[in-house]
């Protein structure tokens, strides 16, 4: 896929807030300091179409871009920066868990993994959320430059194992690097076939809360950060 035109077309605090578009969505998400930013200006080549802060959790509302007036990139608050006042994460939690149960023209949610971590609790816990809800996924592990190749598989391949302790699921998986443009291309042409085979995620029933209690995986490799409990 080529990039023709990426703009900024409009930000959302909650569902209701979001545009009435016919366009089919991709939306991305990830822990905070994933590389989330990073990685939509690379999709893009716009190295300032989302905004690369150093400060962890900084999106707040749910962003949305329109690539080549065809389709659009849904930059999604990202979840685990414990410094955010609790009743925000709360708040922009709930605006996430409306949006993926409830948006008709959302194609695939991309789930973001920091490659130099061991599996993290609260991103299994996501991943087997959208599992339980029948929304589909990719996986994608970010920052791969910062370490070897090998290092690399091993983090995907133990992530593929956790994930194996609650969920059957085999989604789509990416490496990529903002700084060596790996997966761009991968990525960009996994998107151009979703929109060809025209199937958009319609769950039966809205999403409910992320209640459900982490699985065994999640205790085996604990969390290196603190964050909120993705409410």
């Amino acid at each position: 896929m080529k990039i023709k035109s990426a703009t900024f077309a409009t930000s959302a605090p909650d569902l209701r807030s979001c545009p009435v578009s016919a366009l089919p969505e991709f939306a991305f998400i990830g822990r905070s300091n994933v590389g989330k930013s990073s990685l939509i200006n690379l999709l893009a080549e716009k190295k300032d179409l989302a905004k690369v802060s150093d400060l962890p959790g900084k999106t707040k509302l749910i962003n949305f871009f329109t690539i080549n007036n065809t389709w659009s990139l849904v930059d999604l608050p990202g979840y685990g920066y414990a410094k955010v006042a609790r009743e925000d994460r709360l708040e922009f939690n709930t605006a996430v868990r409306d949006y993926l149960g409830n948006r008709p023209n959302l194609r695939r949610v991309f789930a973001l993994i920091d490659s130099r971590l061991p599996p993290q609790e609260m991103d299994l816990k996501f991943v087997h959320w959208l599992g339980t809800h029948e929304l589909p996924f990719a996986l994608i592990f970010t920052k791969i430059d910062k370490q070897a190749a090998q290092t690399t598989r091993n983090t995907i391949e133990l992530f593929r194992q956790a994930m194996a302790l609650s969920t059957d699921e085999r989604p789509p998986t990416f490496a990529s690097s903002a700084t060596t443009r790996s997966g761009r291309s991968e990525i960009l042409a996994f998107i151009e076939q979703s929109m060809a085979k025209n199937k958009a995620a319609k769950p039966s029933s809205p999403a409910e809360p992320m209640l459900e209690p982490p699985h065994p995986a999640a205790a085996a490799y604990g969390d290196t950060e603190d964050g909120d409990d993705l409410e």
